[in-house]
């Protein structure tokens, strides 16, 4: 049988999430600004 401090949810430290947010929101939001740069080119203007 598990007790109730196994079953309970672990903290995460909140440095290592914005870490993990900005890995991913970085690249996304290059991404994102390099698409926007590039829309033009697809419709010949």
């Amino acid at each position: 049988m598990s007790t109730q401090s196994e079953s309970a949810p672990r903290a995460i430290n909140p440095v290592l999430a914005a870490l993990a947010w900005l890995w991913v929101l970085i690249p996304f939001g290059y991404g994102l600004y390099q698409l926007l740069i590039k829309i033009p080119a697809l419709f010949g203007t």
